[in-house]
């Protein structure tokens, strides 16, 4: 359990990475999990726009008033390993804040919203459908998270639920990275590669230090605009991998001993990241990190 910890720690930092919120990209980009007409019918007092379609990760919206909605779904080898995993979410949930059981959600579920002094806002629904996780939370801005959002925060996971089966991506074999790309980042011994969605893919080792890689589809306009975005973390840019490539290190949210780097190429963004649990030899280093970036670029 302490492993899984970790490993679900690194996966919140990898969402939370992937999920800065950009302009939208293509007008006719859609949620494999929820259309637009069941998301409006699910929660017909609040309009989203679709910010991200996660490449079967999950989807991004963002709201007229400047909330932030985020639908993550989390695939595993089977149903022993999801259900494990769907303990430690529902773990890490309730320490934020109280829930309650949901009937009519996959095999099971639990919802959840953060107390009125809650530093930030939260309404949350986590459900276990068979070898998938779904967690759906909405981080509104200038109100509650009370049960007027989380009554429809529940039907839309219901709904996006029930899709989950209609989706294709599994775990298999890694496109983006090979066990090679390791080498001085994870313990190769105790490694796993995982593919993880249709543009995304992981490797861990018995720590839970993690390397993941991101690919998803973006104007060259919206890549140039996240290197100038200001945020918690230092920003370097990488000409030799294109005028739009850049790392991030030195976060001062979130796990400082992480580094990302961004490369973009034909119309697809690619986001590499090494997160160690733990402070490690190439804590923040964009420079080696740089060698398994331009192998991904090479791919694009």
């Amino acid at each position: 359990m302490r492993m899984i910890d970790r490993l679900f720690c690194c996966l919140i930092l990898f969402l939370a990475v992937a999920a800065v919120p950009v302009p939208p990209v293509r007008a006719t980009e859609t949620c494999p999990f929820i259309s637009a007409q069941e998301l409006a019918g699910a929660m017909p007092a609040l309009k989203w726009s679709l910010i991200s379609n996660q490449d079967g990760r999950g989807c991004i919206y963002q709201g007229g008033r400047g909330d932030t909605m985020m639908l993550t779904v989390f695939r595993n080898p089977d149903k022993d390993r999801a259900r494990e995993l769907y303990a430690t979410f529902v773990k890490t949930l309730g320490e934020r804040m109280p829930l309650n059981v949901v009937s009519g959600i996959g095999d099971e579920g639990q919802s959840g919203a953060s107390a009125a002094g809650a530093q930030r806002q939260e309404a949350s629904v986590v459900a276990l459908s068979g070898d998938t996780i779904l967690q759906i939370s909405v981080y509104p801005i200038g109100r509650r998270a009370d049960d007027a959002l989380l009554g429809p925060l529940t039907e839309a996971a219901r709904i996006a639920v029930g899709n989950t089966s209609k989706t294709s991506e599994r775990f298999g074999n890694c496109e983006w990275l090979t066990a090679a790309d390791a080498d001085g980042f994870l313990d190769k011994n105790t490694l796993t590669v995982q593919r993880t969605g249709a543009g995304s893919c992981m490797m861990f080792d018995r720590e839970a230090n993690t390397m993941t890689v991101a690919v998803i589809a973006t104007s060259r306009g919206t890549a140039i605009g996240m290197m100038k975005r200001a945020g918690p973390c230092k920003h370097v840019a990488i000409p030799e991998l294109g005028n739009e490539a850049f790392g991030e290190h030195s976060c001062t949210k979130g796990n400082g001993n992480a580094v990302n780097i961004y490369v973009w190429k034909n119309g697809r963004q690619a986001s590499i990241l090494f997160a160690p649990v733990n402070p490690h030899p190439e804590s923040g280093s964009v420079e080696r990190l740089k060698a398994v970036a331009g192998r991904v670029y090479g791919k694009l």
